[in-house]
């Protein structure tokens, strides 16, 4: 054997050079894609602003449930393309964001992400600051144009985006598909009985039930993240709320971060602490006085409310909770419940019942004795909303571990995209009808039908409105006609609607309604995501995807029949609902809100079937009319914060109602405390937090255990009367039954506003108290 041979020399030094490559953190890989992904707070204003969703202009934010965030994956092929998908937890999508985001990175990345490639969806959380959108019918309640809940969007996209492509790595995709049954009802059953019923007997169910679920695995580090889509609507939280929520989808993907979070550092599963927030691993928590009271309470009664004082800025302090548990050089794993076909769809599960009779409301109207407003849907955890939410939050995220723990199926193939604008106020639509002929009908401009006005069940509109309304009445039209009496041909157009806002002609002071919109396809391998700028309905929702699944596996060998289809709802601008021609005869709310008239779903089906044949074949697309940038004409009438201001002798963040001296909870109880604050708009405290409850380790070092992110944690602020420069923040902390015994307390940051215009940040503190 001859030990130093040419042959063995080069194997030897071929193996050595492995091993040190290996060594220096080098990655070796076969993967067909890199992978990144990246999450960034978006919790806009908790103060003063109208929430985005349910019209209520009495709906105003005063404090926060739990953390908005924008979360982003980013799938490349190595030396291809690439494609973006954002997931905001805010009510939808908006054009004049995705205008401003996209030219940020443009100048950071060129033409790298374009709107070609990226796709930004809304969960449809009624629960987030609204004014945001550029057109005069969404931002009408919100009293305009809100700066900062726009700046907050833009910057939080932008900096997901930015770790999602700085976290790009070699890794792999799986997809997993599978039934969820308990989180979503038909809340326009009449309107989806009028679809044909040879359509109807194809499906067992009357709304989709699937979820479909992304998971992405670095190489290197192993899981990373997960995506899912399934339809449902964000209405948990009712239209009488005024915390900032994800709702049920923000609080599916909390309690999924969490438990991913709580798994990789070897904590052990637990069904009775999914809700509560992370249970924290805090080492050394005195352990020799977790079991002896009257040791825990003498060592909280050593610490006095220390009083309100200045801070340069306290994010340091009040820092993310969740990121002592995460290695510093490991991205965090993130985790997106996205929005489907969830038109038709709602969460409250229990149906609809009359809030004067506790009857079922009536079937083809929504009513109680000819009123709209008697008419609610229940959730689960009815009559408490926060239960609710935490409810169907829990069975979407249950759902999700599942789906995520049995992915096996990799995804493998191109990755590609396609995008054009359209301007469906006059979109030729050719309808094939029996016997090979074929019909040429339009769109229309935007109109808003009676029933609109009438709202849901899962937030009911006033006076004499009701849904399944094709007629219309004298005095109403006499209102519209004030603003905009529509012209015969438009009233044609639109039939049966009865036309209540003709919004699609309505022009002053700026655009009402969107006419161009953006249509998209993202291909990762056998997974396809269809972008649509709205609310599709269940029926909707079916046959555009069974339309481009079609196109897309007709003689073409690279999918055969192997492929998934999923809508993304609510992407990349917002036009409001689309419904089958069947279901817009009816005239629920649904069809009331299907702009474009009778026919956009067929407008719909048209384009994006030449979207999956552009796809298949390779060849480009026209990009089509630009959307206008209507950033400089926005309007606001929302009154600044002017000044911020305490009782003589009391300082910012001092405790106007504190915990009982030597006081002991236990688990399963509510702790409240009330601080002397300020104005939440002065600093929205982004990847901060208002609120933190911090527990005792060893003698003196508080650690954060528990944030305004947590499900447990609720930052509640008011002020004593609208024009009041007084205000106070309070802070319920329900102990979860997850919390370590040990001694606590509760803090609160925020920021004040001098009359010349200056800001301080200042924190308060509660007195220590006992958890046993």
């Amino acid at each position: 054997m001859e030990l130093f041979s040419p042959f063995n020399v080069v194997c030897w030094l071929w193996v050595s050079l492995v091993l040190l490559l290996v060594n220096s953190g080098v990655v070796f890989s076969d993967s067909k894609y890199l992978v990144g992904l990246g999450s960034y707070d978006i919790t806009g204003p908790a103060a003063d602003v109208n929430m985005m969703g349910y019209a209520n202009i009495e709906q105003i934010a005063s404090g926060v449930h739990f953390r908005l965030r924008a979360r982003s994956f980013i799938v490349a092929e190595p030396q291809g393309n690439r494609v973006v998908f954002v997931n905001l937890d805010a009510c939808m999508a908006s054009q004049l964001v995705v205008i401003k985001v996209m030219e940020r990175l443009k100048a950071r990345y060129g033409d790298l992400y374009t709107e070609k490639n990226v796709a930004i969806s809304g969960i449809h959380t009624h629960a987030g600051p609204g004014g945001y959108l550029q057109y005069v019918v969404y931002i009408v309640t919100s009293l305009g144009f809100v700066r900062q809940s726009f700046d907050v969007l833009v910057d939080g996209i932008e900096k997901s985006i930015i770790q999602a492509h700085e976290n790009l790595r070699p890794g792999s995709i799986f997809v997993n598909k599978g039934e969820l049954l308990d989180a979503g009802v038909n809340r326009s059953p009449s309107a989806y009985l009028n679809n044909p019923t040879e359509e109807r007997n194809k499906y067992k169910y009357d709304v989709d039930k699937e979820m479909t679920l992304l998971k992405f695995v670095d190489d290197e580090w192993g899981p990373v993240g997960s995506f899912n889509w399934f339809a449902t609507h964000g209405t948990s939280m009712s239209r009488t709320n005024s915390l900032i929520s994800g709702d049920n989808k923000g609080a599916a993907a909390r309690f999924m971060e969490d438990w991913f979070d709580k798994k990789s550092v070897g904590s052990p599963y637990s069904d009775e602490t999914i809700a509560d927030g992370l249970p924290r691993r805090v080492s050394n928590i005195i352990p020799h006085l977790r079991n002896n009271h009257h040791e825990l309470l003498e060592l909280a009664a050593s610490f006095q409310s220390p009083p309100g004082r200045p801070a340069t800025k306290i994010l340091s302090v009040a820092r993310r909770v969740r990121s002592i548990l995460r290695q510093a050089e490991k991205p965090g794993f993130v985790s997106a419940f996205c929005q489907s076909n969830c038109g038709d769809v709602s969460p409250n599960v229990l149906g609809a019942f009359c809030i004067d009779t506790g009857l079922p409301c009536d079937f083809n109207h929504s009513t109680c004795g000819g009123k709209n407003e008697l008419c609610y849907g229940r959730g689960p955890g009815y009559p408490d909303e926060f239960e609710s939410t935490r409810i169907i939050g829990e069975r979407q995220f249950r759902k999700a571990v599942e789906l995520f723990n049995k992915a096996s199926e990799e995804l493998n193939g191109k990755v590609d995209f396609r995008h054009t604008y359209l301007d469906f106020s006059q979109l030729e639509v050719t309808l094939p009808k029996p016997g090979g002929v074929s019909e040429a009908v339009k769109t229309c401009p935007a109109a808003m039908g009676f029933a609109f006005a009438a709202g849901t069940t899962d937030g009911p509109g006033a006076f004499d409105f009701k849904q399944g309304d094709d007629k219309g009445n004298a005095f109403w039209r006499l209102v519209r006609n004030f603003l905009k009496t529509p012209g015969k041909e438009q009233v044609d157009c639109q039939h049966p609607k009865p036309i209540l806002l003709d919004t699609g002609e309505m022009k002053e002071p700026y655009d009402w309604a969107p006419s161009i919109l953006p249509i998209q396809i993202l291909r990762l391998g056998q997974l396809v995501i269809l972008s649509v700028p709205g609310e599709f309905s269940t029926m909707a929702g079916r046959r555009l995807r069974d339309a481009v699944k079609a196109v897309l596996t007709s003689g073409n060998k690279e999918f055969n029949n192997n492929i998934h289809v999923v809508i993304a709802g609510l992407t990349n601008t917002y036009s409001q609902y689309v419904t089958t021609f069947e279901e817009y005869e009816v005239q629920r709310y649904e069809g009331a809100s299907t702009l474009f008239g009778p026919h956009t779903l067929s407008a719909y089906i048209q384009e994006f079937t030449k979207l999956a044949s552009s796809l298949i074949s390779g060849q480009t697309l026209q990009p089509g009319p630009q959307p206008p940038d209507l950033l400089n004409r926005q309007l606001s009438l929302l009154t600044p914060v002017v000044l911020d201001a305490t009782p003589p002798g009391v300082n910012f963040g001092d405790c106007s109602s504190d915990v009982p001296k030597n006081s002991t909870f236990k688990r399963g109880d509510t702790v409240t405390v009330v601080f002397w604050s300020a104005c939440p708009r002065n600093d929205l405290m982004t990847e901060g937090t208002f609120a933190l409850v911090e527990i005792l380790e060893g003698k003196d070092t508080w650690v954060p255990a528990y944030d305004d992110d947590d499900f447990c944690l609720r930052f509640k602020w008011s002020r004593p009367s609208r024009l009041s420069a007084r205000s106070q923040a309070t802070m319920e902390w329900r102990i979860p039954q997850s919390a370590t015994p040990g001694v606590y307390r509760i803090r609160h940051f925020g920021a004040a506003k001098s009359l010349l215009g200056s800001i301080r940040h200042f924190t308060g503190s509660s007195s220590a108290f006992v958890v046993v």
